[in-house]
């Protein structure tokens, strides 16, 4: 970390910084534990072309999460850059390994969460996906937010990048036909919007933190589409959670529907590995 910026966060902080430690953040920012006498910050450091937006969002999720009081967030202490480093400075949450009843409070408090509504879908902001934008445009209807919104813009870019031949990719009118019966009775829920392993943790006092999310007002099974795509959160934040939500006839659809945005971000980040099982759901769905 450059010594500038060393000593701009110790101005922010009004503290003297002993340690900058090295620790895991992600895949596409630096992150360091900032260690000072009174108390421990993480940051989250990028010198790219979006850093300070991508980070700018972030703030603003975790602040619109926080705002409902129904799960943690980190504190957002600054956002801002210093030559030519953007930076996100947040509050530092020793974590551990989740037990079951910790993952039952999960599962209870994301519920909690996906009970704070508004209308219309969308969000009044756009952010982004991992590192691609995500577009947020306010609509009535689920299924036209869906279409427009979520799939057309990823199916869009994968066939730009040559990742997915043309005619492996419906039509807007055939995905919109498609989605018109599972989709219709969708109320709009607050979501982390990129619900993974990595991006939640449980404090060592045993509490429930969402970070990096990617909000909007969507569906509340986009979330657990995400959290069922790479191993899922076990058995009883499942069970708890949809003691409070409860499934129909179309989850099952819903979430395999859902998990296809994901899939396509992931082959337009990372490339031709996520081809199969992006195909898979088109034919299977389109």
């Amino acid at each position: 970390m450059e010594i500038i910026l060393k000593a701009h966060l110790s101005h922010i902080l009004n503290n003297t910084i002993h340690n900058i430690i090295p620790v895991s953040g992600g895949d596409i920012s630096s992150a360091y534990r900032i260690e000072t006498a009174e108390g421990n910050y993480f940051l989250k450091s990028n010198t790219g072309k979006t850093a300070l937006e991508m980070f700018q969002a972030e703030a603003r999720g975790l602040e619109c999460i926080a705002k409902t009081n129904t799960i943690r967030t980190p504190k957002v202490y600054a956002c801002s850059s210093m030559g030519k480093n953007a930076f996100l400075l947040l509050e530092y949450i020793e974590s551990k390994l989740p037990s079951s009843q910790d993952f039952g409070n999960l599962g209870d408090q994301l519920a909690q969460l996906h009970h704070y509504t508004t209308a219309p879908f969308g969000l009044d902001h756009n952010n982004f996906i991992g590192s691609l934008p995500q577009s947020n445009p306010q609509k009535e209807h689920w299924a036209d937010f869906y279409t427009e919104a979520r799939l057309l813009p990823q199916l869009q870019l994968a066939k730009q990048n040559h990742l997915l031949r043309p005619g492996e990719c419906p039509t807007k009118e055939t995905i919109r036909h498609t989605l018109e019966k599972p989709l219709q009775q969708v109320r709009p829920s607050l979501l982390h919007g990129d619900l993974w392993s990595g991006n939640y943790l449980i404090s060592t006092s045993g509490i429930p933190y969402l970070i990096d999310p990617a909000v909007y007002y969507g569906d509340h099974e986009v979330d657990i589409a995400m959290s069922k795509l790479f191993g899922g959160f076990g058995k009883t934040f499942y069970d708890v959670y949809f003691d409070h939500m409860p499934t129909d006839r179309y989850t099952t659809t819903r979430i395999a529907i859902y998990q296809l945005y994901y899939l396509l971000v992931h082959l337009n980040l990372f490339g031709r590995s996520y081809h199969g099982s992006v195909v898979s759901i088109l034919r299977s769905y389109f």
